[in-house]
């Protein structure tokens, strides 16, 4: 009963970015306020909720209120328009659910192709269907529900807080000061970088509206300036690391939405529809956008429940877990030297800064024997390469010849080359390898570790080197992105995913398999540890093994969760939640 519970009232934290079912409690109590509101929304919930328990939906995944914020809205739409009646209970039921089925969709759809969020795009539809059909429903209908009775609060609020407060308390529709001020409130004691964000999103955005309007009164009094409100908090403190540059991308969003704002109010108003959170939607959705498309560091990529934890947590992962995202193997076996790193004195420059090249060194640091005049007298040629990455090879070229010592060939720079797209969404170029001696072809899918070819002198390349660069296109010569090196060993320290440094000697770390087997643990596979305190039993302790919605196991004490994983052979605990 208490998961049912938290998981129902956890819709109504969500739609303010906040985290606990305690505050969705606080803020459904608030509606009571407008119980005619109140009962719709919560009716929604539910209904979006069994309908969900139903058709057999994972628990786990309703935990968080994001399947179901969207019905929530929606009912508190319907709530505020309609009179709760045998039909309108009708209508609230159908509507939560048939939002429930939209978020499911388009949050599925937004993800795998846009890797989005919905945000409230499904109440958006759904609310504008209902107030487009209520034209027709004449038995449902009421205008002016509520008197709307001034509070004598009101009578002593300027219009300038009036405004804000009214618009603070219409996100759940309640276009009041009282209400918002509860709203305040419960945002200034979970998160003072979001009561901040609120404030400064909403007057950034409402001053410029009155300047552009001619109206300081009338711009104040537009409730729908809630848009800039979540703006301001979706772009300054949630899906963006909370800085000064995040800020200043939020308030770029707060002087769009005020566009965005009149013109769906104006194409809106014929039919009797306000414009929702619309401006918020295509303002936030678009900007994360562009920002995930030029792969901004801005990004969030673990949102914690307030903006003060997820700036934590990224400072935290910072020192961590220096390494990029786009991460590679080591394409080689053994020992060997970086001979050029990022932004290397050579050739490493320009739109070529971020790449590799590695050669085999001796005791005393040369790379060859004799007196290196041959190609085979250098330690690195003919040695194999291997595949760096899992993935489909893109393009080859394998005809071109190995030039002797001292000659280099400035046409055709990048010598014999393989590309291999990585799903992960980039590009691995490594170049110079020996004549015809690469052993994949165009379309061939390869794994990590597979053989590829043998180390030359192929291209511009003034002695036997491996080459290896990530690119954002797949042809040849594309600029460069960063990337980093997963599991290798310098001077007898592991790197799980580092940059190594210029003339640091290292080699690949080897998959314990024994031991991977044993830390790759099974969904509900549980744990059972006593626990010691001064050398005596002081209780026990109880794990379980979880999912969470977006895929990372952790184990569970019922008190708090550790979440742990695996990636490119090395384990981690990535945080813990909880007591």
């Amino acid at each position: 009963m208490k998961a049912h519970f938290k998981a129902i009232f956890n819709s109504y934290s969500d739609i303010f970015f906040l985290k606990g079912f305690r505050i969705g409690v606080l803020l459904f109590a608030i509606t009571l306020l407008h119980p005619n509101v109140a009962i719709a929304g919560i009716l929604a919930v539910l209904s979006a909720y069994l309908f969900a328990r139903f058709i057999e939906m994972d628990r786990e995944f309703l935990k968080t209120g994001y399947y179901t914020y969207n019905p929530l809205l929606v009912g508190l739409s319907i709530g505020y328009l309609f009179e709760i009646n045998t039909l309108t209970l009708f209508m609230i039921v159908t509507a939560g659910i048939f939002t429930f089925v939209l978020t499911t969709m388009l949050g599925h759809l937004f993800w795998h192709f846009l890797r989005l969020p919905i945000l409230s795009l499904p109440f958006v539809l759904v609310s504008s269907i209902a107030y487009l059909a209520s034209s027709q429903y004449s038995n449902l209908y009421v205008s002016g529900q509520y008197p709307r009775i001034v509070s004598g609060i009101e009578l002593y609020v300027p219009y300038w807080l009036a405004g804000f407060l009214k618009s603070l308390g219409a996100i759940l529709f309640m276009p009041e000061v009282l209400a918002g001020a509860l709203f305040l409130l419960i945002i200034l004691f979970t998160s003072r970088i979001l009561f901040l964000l609120a404030v400064g999103g909403y007057y950034a955005g409402t001053l410029v509206n009155a300047l552009l309007i001619g109206s300081f009164q009338q711009a104040f009094a537009d409730v729908n300036s809630f848009n800039f409100i979540l703006i301001a908090i979706a772009l300054g403190g949630v899906f963006l690391i909370p800085s000064p540059r995040t800020y200043v991308i939020a308030i770029i969003g707060v002087f769009a939405g005020t566009f965005l704002l009149k013109s769906v109010e104006v194409f809106w108003s014929t039919h009797g529809i306000p414009a929702f959170t619309m401006p918020f939607n295509l303002v936030s959705l678009s900007l994360i956008y562009v920002l995930g498309i030029v792969q901004s560091p801005l990004l969030a990529l673990n949102i914690r429940r307030t903006p003060e934890e997820t700036l934590d947590d990224y400072l935290a992962n910072v020192l961590r877990y220096p390494g990029s995202w786009r991460s590679l193997a080591l394409p080689f076996s053994g020992k060997w030297r970086v001979w050029q790193a990022f932004d290397g004195k050579w050739t490493h420059q320009g739109s070529w800064r971020y790449a590799y090249d590695f050669v085999i060194t001796d005791e005393t640091g040369s790379t060859f024997k004799n007196d290196g005049a041959s190609l085979d007298d250098y330690y690195a040629f003919r040695k194999p390469v291997l595949s760096p990455v899992r993935g489909r090879v893109v393009n080859v070229v394998h005809s071109q010849p190995d030039l002797p010592i001292g000659e280099v060939d400035k046409i055709n720079n990048w010598g014999n080359w393989v590309i291999i797209h990585d799903p992960r969404g980039f590009y691995v170029e490594i170049s110079h390898f020996v004549q015809d001696s690469i052993k994949v072809k165009q379309g061939d899918w390869v794994e990590t570790g597979a053989f590829l070819g043998l180390c030359g002198n192929s291209g511009y390349s003034p002695q036997p080197h491996i080459h290896i660069q990530v690119q954002a296109t797949e042809e040849i010569g594309s600029y460069t992105v960063p990337f980093s090196f997963t599991g290798f060993v310098c001077e007898n320290r592991y790197f799980a995913n580092h940059l190594p440094e210029l003339d640091a000697i290292i080699e690949p770390a080897f998959l314990d398999k024994a031991l991977d087997r044993k830390l790759s643990f099974i969904l509900d596979q549980e744990f059972r540890f006593a626990v010691l305190k001064n050398g005596a039993t002081s209780g026990e302790l109880h794990l379980t093994v979880r999912m969470a919605p977006d895929g990372t196991f952790y184990f569970d004490s019922g008190d708090g969760q550790l979440y742990f994983g695996k990636n490119a052979g090395t384990f981690y605990f990535y945080r813990v939640d909880g007591n």
